[in-house]
């Protein structure tokens, strides 16, 4: 595989939901710069119905066909079984875990008075228990290794979303899982740092089938030539790249990505603020937070909103 870096060599990476669009790209990116890959995909639809082994071994095909290493996993990663058989094939077929990579996910997208509870349950499943229960078992799995003496220098990146970060019309599913994982990201970033695990989450934007509805026009493929900013292998050498030693120090970060660009989240902080040091009444309240909201800045606005 010429042209890398190997900057992955000797490492096993496990990426969920890798058997098309941004786990596929991060799958073969990763087995190009050296990884050993678990391709883990559950083969459903768009909206999650029916199960495949197809994709995720016909991307282990061709990343063994590129000279690389991999292994299929087709476990449901939003079950505590699938998780912990996701953690079990790494250490199976290769002895180690040294990154996970969380990208599972569909949609189910309603507007918020036609959300059924079921569309919600699912949703919610796959993107936020999906990526909870992969990243508990191989963060237990890094602890016992961190006890025995052997510090992992492991990494885990998650998948958010820009739908997370300021909503989308739509989407209320989806938004809600996606901002949780950005909170799930922050507290295992300072619970797992005593164990020498590094987490960030990547907030893509790309063509893959999640968006091909929803944002069509957006992320259709240019003219011959061009740069194609809405391909998944463009935000997956950011992926690679948290995912191997070179990202030592960087954690508990959120990074969006798309095309060639690359941006750093700040994320929720404190703006404007007044303490009266005793207790407001209803109107007082009222009156202050009109104060402070004529000193901040506008919110952005949420995707699809006009």
């Amino acid at each position: 595989m010429s042209g890398t870096s190997g900057i992955c060599a000797g490492r096993v990476v496990a990426v969920t939901g890798a058997g098309r669009g941004l786990g596929r790209a991060h799958a073969l990116a990763l087995a190009a710069e050296g990884a050993a890959v678990v391709v883990n995909d559950l083969g459903t639809g768009p909206a999650g119905e029916g199960a495949s082994e197809g994709p995720a071994h016909a991307v282990v095909a061709e990343i063994r066909a590129g000279g690389g290493a991999a292994v299929a996993h087709t476990g449901d990663i939003a079950t505590d079984a699938g998780a912990v058989s996701l953690v079990g094939t790494a250490l199976e077929a290769y002895g180690r875990l040294d990154a996970l990579v969380n990208n599972a996910g569909f949609l189910r997208d309603r507007m918020l008075v036609n959300l059924g509870e079921d569309d919600w349950d699912a949703v919610v499943a796959v993107h936020l228990k999906g990526h909870f229960l992969p990243l508990r078992h191989a963060a237990a799995h890094w602890r016992a290794r961190a006890k025995a003496g052997q510090v992992p220098g492991a990494r885990v990146v998650n998948t958010t979303s820009g739908a997370g970060l300021l909503g989308s019309v739509g989407q209320a599913n989806y938004a809600a899982a996606k901002a949780g994982i950005v909170a799930l990201t922050l507290v295992a970033a300072a619970e797992l740092a005593r164990y020498g695990v590094l987490v960030n989450a990547v907030a893509p934007a790309a063509r893959t089938r999640m968006t091909e509805g929803p944002f069509a026009d957006a992320m259709a493929a240019p003219g011959a030539g061009a740069f194609d900013a809405m391909a998944p292998e463009n935000v997956s050498p950011l992926v690679v790249w948290l995912a191997s030693p070179e990202s030592a120090g960087v954690t508990g970060r959120v990074l969006e990505a798309d095309g060639g660009r690359i941006t750093v989240m700040n994320g929720w902080h404190r703006g404007p603020t007044a303490d009266s040091g005793t207790r407001r009444t209803p109107a007082e309240a009222g009156a202050a937070t009109r104060r402070l909201l004529a000193q901040a800045p506008p919110p952005l606005p949420v995707y699809g909103s006009g």
